[in-house]
């Protein structure tokens, strides 16, 4: 089936955790920047900014396509975007950042409710004089993302799915998705306290 019949954004990072290796998630300092921010999804589109720079980032909102997630790798010294370059991405379809570095005029970008995932702000932008390829293997968040791959991210955590077992992660966390929701509280709990208990036993545990 093509991803694109996926609606991978109707399934929270916990679920895909079920289908996914632990390096499969990104660090907890790449986090949303805004309050309320939801859920994105949507294929990656991978820029490496070179340090003190942020040439290929402007470049990319012009090169990737609607519906993609721009995911960059760059140093936490300089900002790497303002509110100019977040509202032109969001005009043209992208559907926000994930970014290992920093950006500036997050008050723009949260009035714009553009998803920004980053280590935070720094007023001070980088230059605009180096260059390196787009839509290469980047290291983000400690994770190796490479063109294509599928992101999920929200207040729980950035999931980079790897696009080759993207359809078979997506069918293993909807299915996790659609049996928690089909428990009430006080079935999961039975369930969970049969595991822990029987667990705990077989471990050899004493009171």
């Amino acid at each position: 089936m093509d991803l694109h019949d996926k609606p991978f954004h109707q399934v929270s990072p916990c679920e895909y955790a079920d289908a996914l290796p632990r390096e499969q998630f990104m660090h907890y300092a790449i986090k949303p920047l805004w309050e309320g921010m939801p859920r994105i999804a949507g294929p990656a589109f991978t820029v490496k900014c070179e340090p003190g720079d942020h040439l290929m980032l402007h470049a990319a909102i012009y090169r990737a396509s609607p519906g993609d997630i721009i995911v960059v790798k760059a140093d936490d010294e300089f900002a790497v975007a303002g509110g100019n370059v977040c509202a032109i991405a969001q005009s043209r379809g992208i559907k926000g950042f994930v970014i290992d570095g920093v950006i500036r005029d997050i008050a723009e970008t949260r009035e714009n409710k553009f998803p920004v995932f980053a280590r935070g702000v720094v007023p001070k932008p980088g230059a605009k004089k180096r260059i390196s390829p787009l839509n290469e293997p980047v290291n983000c968040g400690g994770v190796v993302v490479n063109a294509g791959d599928i992101i999920v991210a929200d207040e729980e955590g950035i999931a980079v799915i790897p696009k080759a077992n993207a359809a078979k992660a997506f069918d293993i966390a909807f299915a996790r998705m659609e049996k928690d929701q089909s428990m009430t509280l006080e079935q999961w709990q039975a369930q969970h306290s049969k595991k822990v208990e029987q667990t705990l036993a077989e471990l050899g545990f004493e009171e």
